[in-house]
């Protein structure tokens, strides 16, 4: 269906969609909306920004009776930011039905109030897995048994960081026929050992970057070489107006370190990391809705899900252990197809992580800056041939020759040749280095022997 008035809604959702303005369904949506609505389990994978908080939000809001004075759909995400950001999208479904109650459980929030808040139960939770699973087991004031929908919203990132232990405990005492909806943007094999524990027949849906979506993104590497992160992201920042400058980090204390520097030097700063207290959250989450400052710094976890319009430019501060994670960095802008730019700065340390993204079809400009102004330098990994490379020689003897008549199919004639030579050297340097770690083993071998004797 390409048009949300082709969807036969009941009223509430209707209006739910109308007070979001929502015209047509994006991709995610499209593909996950009348499936969830049946009541299938669902495993979505796709990126922040394509709408796939909605595609979950509306069937429950389709689903969920509100004359019925019991939970019946749970939300958990790995964050109290992403949390909250999501209660927040769900505010517009209690303005479309006055009767729904939907409550906030997490972390930071004073749980006294939280346990009086739940003498009546909520039809809908989100939150953290520790906090929920804590009201609901240890507590066992929160009775989300009672509910036939769980949403894992950030999945991987709930596994990566260990809270897919929590999600286990919470699900493990849930029905037997529970609706279970995974999103993600990527699936870890451990990940997938979880969700058939609990899923049956799952629906994988899986969108591709489309065109809206497509970012057309400036991938640029910036040496550090002496100065620290903090010193570097100082230097460049006067070579650019962002609408909003995305700044990640791989430690909270490099975010909060930088998140200094930067206050210091003048500009206004909207920190996104774990060692944030519960006001400074709260705040941080207002300041990015109301969008009050140009500069947020964060980590991948504080940031991931965390939907931040018109971002402009990304630097990420180095290179994360999982390239994945430096993809979403760097996807945060180049969105709507407009285009982005992503400063990626990078030491020594840093060479395999940029060869495995080059491999994966990532092509950086190498640039520098010198008086607050952007500098070419060679390619990072720019070919060095050597003169004395036997394969080179016979490859140029092939490229260069010259032919009186050319004949059709001359050019690719050449470049099988070309071709072959590199198969060929290639083998051979295989069988050279079987033959090496032979010697090695029969040498390994005899030693052992010798200290036997």
């Amino acid at each position: 269906m390409s048009k949300y008035s082709d969807y036969m809604f009941q009223k509430h959702t209707k209006m739910f969609i109308e007070l979001e303005k929502f015209i047509e369904p994006t991709p995610i949506q499209q593909a996950v909306i009348p499936m969830a609505c049946k009541g299938k389990d669902i495993i979505g994978i796709s990126a922040t920004g394509t709408g796939k908080t909605h595609a979950f939000l509306i069937p429950i809001m389709e689903k969920v009776d509100s004359s019925k004075p019991c939970v019946q759909a749970v939300i958990t995400a790995p964050t109290r930011e992403l949390a909250l950001q999501i209660y927040q999208r769900c505010e517009k479904m209690s303005e479309a039905d006055p009767k729904l109650v939907i409550r906030l459980i997490t972390g930071g929030i004073e749980k006294s109030r939280m346990i009086e808040q739940l003498k009546v139960q909520p039809h809908i939770v989100v939150g953290t897995p520790g906090r929920i699973k804590d009201l609901f087991l240890n507590e066992q004031v929160l009775r989300v048994d009672t509910a036939d929908i769980m949403v894992v919203d950030e999945a991987d990132m709930t596994l990566e960081f260990g809270f897919l232990e929590d999600v286990d405990a919470i699900a493990g005492k849930m029905r037997k026929d529970l609706q279970m909806m995974s999103f993600s943007a990527t699936i870890p094999q451990e990940l997938r050992l979880f969700l058939k524990k609990y899923m049956d027949r799952p629906q994988t849906v899986q969108i591709e970057e489309q065109s809206a979506f497509h970012p057309k993104i400036q991938h640029i590497l910036v040496p550090v070489q002496h100065k620290t992160y903090a010193e570097k992201v100082l230097e460049i920042l006067p070579s650019f107006t962002p609408y909003v400058c995305l700044i990640f980090a791989n430690t909270r204390s490099e975010a909060a370190n930088v998140a200094s520097n930067m206050r210091d030097a003048g500009y206004g700063v909207i920190e996104l990391h774990g060692d944030l207290t519960p006001r400074e959250r709260t705040k941080a989450m207002k300041d990015l809705s109301n969008l009050q400052k140009s500069y947020v710094v964060a980590t991948d976890i504080a940031a991931r899900g965390i939907d931040i319009e018109g971002i402009s430019h990304v630097i990420s501060m180095g290179f994360p252990k999982e390239l994945d994670y430096y993809i979403h960095r760097s996807g945060r802008t180049g969105r709507a197809g407009h285009e982005g730019i992503c400063y990626a700065l990078y030491e020594k340390k840093d060479d395999t992580a940029i060869r495995q993204l080059e491999v994966r079809g990532i092509h950086f400009d190498h640039k520098t800056i010198k008086n607050g102004q952007w500098c070419d330098l060679e390619p990072l990994h720019k070919k060095k041939v050597r003169k004395d490379d036997p394969l080179e020689k016979e490859i140029a003897k092939i490229v260069s020759r010259k032919k009186k008549k050319v004949k059709p199919g001359y050019k690719k004639k050449r470049q099988q040749e070309v071709e072959k030579l590199k198969r060929k050297a290639k083998r051979a340097m295989i069988q050279e280095d079987i033959q090496r770690q032979k010697k090695e083993r029969a040498k390994q071998k005899m030693l052992e022997k010798r200290n036997s004797e």
